[in-house]
């Protein structure tokens, strides 16, 4: 047994909260905004993608799908790993390999290398999540988990703000696409070097019943017998759509749409989806945190409403006009601060309902379950409806270059509020059972100590 597995023995003191917590979770935020920045650089680029390589809206959908798709199925056997092997090492190996291959997406010649390079992408990344969001939970106790989760997650908006702010104009003044990947590989290798110097957690270090070291038969089958795990499934299939369709084709329909070039379209992006995730993130661990207090399904029913109401507020942001760009930004900026409370609600929820033997392996579970479903879909789907817009656009007799901004736009009408909806009903679903699991998971480590 490794030293991260080792378990006080009974009556031994033991501390809530690890005397390190910040400091790691400082270095997991820093590496999951790294994560994000890697990620958004093809959105940011696709119109200069497709140029190149001459591709359709769908095909730009497939790129982004088979990145996620690869990172889902490669998370479940690395959540596992994470489980049993030093979290550690493993989030610095994968934060090697994913540098090392976003330099390599720079030198890509064909659309079909630049597909397989990002599925190597992929398998790196989906190292890193898992074993992140199971360090969390060891060190900070439950009653600030929102708020440690929310900081983790703030690498979300950070990652996307640095990217929008600066990708657009690091390929416009080299003239170049590629150049972008090829300077974002640097702080990943940093950042993999710092992990294996990390001193970890004891696995349950933070739960006030003592935690058995042995391993859990059929985790699988555990991790799919609470019903909380499913409707958290249904919440992130439904952001995730959202949030995935919003990533690749936001860039492109401002540039199409309201006619900006690439640097100024990736900043107003930067501040919808960038400044708007970094409010909702710092506001929505504050007020999950304060609704904790009062239950766990409390927490969950904040982000379920937050997310409700704004499903019609990108309704109505995507019915504007072409002149209207500054109220789209106002608009869709408030809707998407609402978005952001999905992820300090649905989060720290897993860790409510999952003992933590299981974590890194429930954590994968769910992501595979809304990357696969949301997150590889989405931009598929908007991409296809897309195409088919537009070109039913044409055969009415509009441009090219107008039927390809409206296209695009009436797609994501169609599949950003629909699929809000959808993430709402999930939340709303597990505060009904979030209760009931989180009493089971305790009476089985109760049980499991005695």
């Amino acid at each position: 047994m490794s030293d991260v597995d080792k378990i006080p023995e009974p009556g031994a003191a033991r501390p809530l909260q690890a005397s390190n917590a910040w400091g790691v979770l400082v270095l997991l935020f820093a590496a999951n905004a790294f994560n994000f920045y890697d990620r958004s650089i093809p959105a940011i680029l696709n119109e200069s993608i497709k140029e190149e390589f001459q591709v359709s809206d769908t095909a730009i959908g497939l790129l982004s799908a088979s990145f996620t798709v690869i990172y889902a199925l490669c998370g479940i056997p690395l959540g596992i790993a994470a489980d049993r092997m030093s979290r550690g090492r493993i989030m610095g190996a994968g934060l090697a390999v994913w540098s090392l291959l976003t330099a390599a997406t720079g030198a890509a010649w064909s659309f079909t290398s630049l597909i397989l390079i990002r599925l190597g992408v992929g398998v790196g990344e989906a190292s890193y999540a898992p074993a992140a969001n199971s360090m969390i939970a060891d060190l900070f106790p439950a009653n600030k988990r929102a708020r440690a989760f929310g900081v983790f997650q703030m690498g979300l908006p950070v990652g996307l703000i640095t990217a929008y702010f600066s990708v657009g104009a690091i390929a416009t003044a080299f003239d170049s696409w590629r150049a972008p990947f090829f300077l974002a590989a640097v702080p990943g290798i940093v950042l993999a070097i710092a992990f294996f110097l990390v001193k970890e957690p004891l696995r349950g270090a933070s739960e006030v019943t003592q935690v058995k070291a042995e391993r859990v038969r059929n985790p699988m089958r555990r991790i799919l017998s609470v019903r909380t795990m499913w409707w958290l499934i249904v919440a992130g299939i439904g952001a995730n759509v959202a949030a995935y369709s919003v990533n690749t084709f936001m860039v492109p329909m401002f540039m199409r749409y309201f006619g900006l070039k690439l640097t100024g379209a990736s900043v107003l992006v930067g501040i919808v989806v960038g400044v708007g995730g970094l409010i909702g993130l710092l506001l929505g661990g504050w007020l999950a945190d304060r609704a904790d207090a009062k239950s766990a399904s409390a927490r969950v029913t904040v982000g379920a409403i937050a997310v409700l109401i704004a499903a019609p507020l990108t309704l109505w942001a995507l019915t504007l006009g072409t002149s209207d760009v500054a109220l789209f930004v106002v608009v869709f900026s408030v809707a998407w601060t609402l978005q952001y409370l999905y992820y300090t609600s649905a989060y720290p929820t897993i860790a409510d309902v999952v003992e933590p033997r299981l974590r890194s392996t429930a954590v994968a579970v769910f992501f595979a379950a809304f990357y696969l479903l949301g997150g590889g879909l989405g931009p598929v789907i908007v991409g296809m409806i897309s195409d088919h817009f537009a070109a039913s656009a044409q055969a009415d007799g509009l441009s090219e270059k107008a039927a390809l901004a409206l296209g695009l736009r009436d797609s994501l009408l169609w599949v950003v509020p629909t699929s809000l909806v959808i993430s709402a009903i999930g939340l709303f679903g597990a505060s009904r059972t979030v209760t009931r699991d989180n009493a089971a998971m305790r009476a089985q480590l109760t049980a499991a100590a005695a």
